[in-house]
């Protein structure tokens, strides 16, 4: 996906302030299975996806408990780092072999402070991150297994295909098992 494409889903930003934006933006590639963020670091980048799919994950002593599933055009940051500074919660995961835009969050906020179309642009991503975030506990919270495989059906069916269904099933907060008994009722 274009990152112009990508920005200006964030936000809409004048030609000058998105050309000084992307001078900022590298592209990198990373293979499957690359660690691209890990709780034992603080994360310096923020990254948009070009091509691949990504996810969050949480290590427990019994397993990894996938929590965010992230594809082309989404952003893939650690919010505790960006805002505090501090470790993340997420180890973020290449599931393909990705390219990816990356950012550092240290030149982003140097930018904030000289170009208001920028800082706008800053305020609206963390809006949309927070809605993501808080879309995704309220369906953890409200709604059946069932309804949530049907929500990741209807916003992004090919996942179905690129994803492991164990990742799939860690997603939705069920088992494989009652995974496999879901899309049985649904075929």
């Amino acid at each position: 996906m274009d990152i112009d494409l990508i920005l200006n889903k964030v936000h809409s930003l004048p030609q000058d302030s998105l050309k000084v934006l992307k001078s900022y933006i590298t592209e990198v590639s990373y293979p499957k299975g690359h660690i691209l963020l890990d709780t034992k670091a603080v994360e310096k980048n923020i990254y948009f996806i070009k091509k691949g799919i990504v996810r969050a994950f949480a290590r427990t002593p019994d397993n990894d408990i996938t929590f965010w599933i992230g594809r082309e055009g989404e952003t893939v940051i650690s919010m505790r780092s960006y805002v505090a500074h501090e470790k993340g919660y997420e180890t973020i995961e290449l599931l393909e072999d990705g390219d990816l835009y990356q950012l550092n969050t240290t030149d982003l906020n140097s930018l904030y402070e000289k170009d208001i179309h920028i800082a706008n642009w800053g305020r609206k991503f963390a809006e949309q991150e927070l809605l993501k975030t808080e879309e995704r506990l309220i369906s953890r919270q409200f709604k059946t297994a069932s309804e949530r495989y049907k929500t990741l059906l209807a916003e992004n069916p090919d996942l179905i295909q690129r994803v492991q269904l164990g990742y799939i099933s860690s997603y939705l907060g069920i088992t494989q098992v009652s995974l496999s008994r879901i899309r049985a009722d649904i075929k």
